[in-house]
């Protein structure tokens, strides 16, 4: 089901939208999704996951991060700053007790979270990609860009990347965020076979991966 969440958006107090399966359970698991592009690629896989979740007895949510999905945010807004933020928000409004953070997830996840990072990515990573995007398709229309010119045009004014309008603190905070030092469980794709959804040119689904990261998190949620 949807629910809500209290936010306070830059012009006050507001809400986002989050897909839950919630039946006051001992175990409740916060979804931290991926970033940009990779969240569109993975967000079947990862509703499957908590479906299987849900029949396992764990309840689970995956909040819409501020300027995406259903949020009344401009995307040009954001900041890990500002995601890491709402993140917190979203775990101590569901009253979670364990986080799965998937890629450029775990660059925004909420402090203090016993749980798993599957596949981290770092900020500079995911920039890389998206600029090497944006080069190509400028280069087919016979345009020059480069990335270092790019970078600089985005710590000042902003970029475009990906479909998405990045404002001037987000590029300046993905150049620089790593993953957390912690002792969170690392989840590594070969673990559920086959590769990576977020790799592929459209969003797609993978029941044995589902399956996989589902039983993962049963078995060691559990002890």
């Amino acid at each position: 089901m949807i629910a809500r969440w209290p936010w306070a958006a830059g012009g006050g107090p507001s809400s986002e939208a989050a897909l839950v399966f919630d039946r006051a359970r001992a175990h409740r698991l916060l979804i931290v999704p991926p970033l940009f592009e990779e969240m569109n690629r993975t967000r079947r896989l990862l509703v499957e996951t908590m479906r299987r979740l849900d029949a396992a007895g764990i309840d689970s949510m995956l909040p819409d991060l501020p300027g995406c999905n259903e949020s009344l945010e401009p995307f040009a807004a954001q900041s890990l700053t500002r995601w890491r933020a709402a993140m917190a928000h979203a775990a101590q409004h569901f009253d979670v007790t364990h986080a799965l953070a998937v890629r450029g997830g775990a660059l925004i996840l909420p402090a203090a979270l016993p749980g798993w990072l599957y596949e981290p990515a770092k900020g500079a990573s995911l920039l890389r990609q998206m600029l090497r995007a944006r080069i190509v398709a400028a280069r087919e229309q016979g345009i020059a860009e480069d990335s270092a010119g790019l970078i600089e045009q985005g710590r000042k004014h902003g970029l475009e990347l990906a479909g998405y309008g990045f404002g001037a603190a987000l590029i300046a905070e993905l150049e620089e965020a790593v993953p957390p030092a912690t002792g969170l469980r690392e989840i590594r794709q070969g673990e559920l076979e086959g590769g990576a959804l977020w790799l592929r040119s459209e969003p797609d689904d993978n029941p044995q991966q589902a399956e996989a990261l589902a039983q993962i998190i049963a078995r060691e949620i559990a002890g």
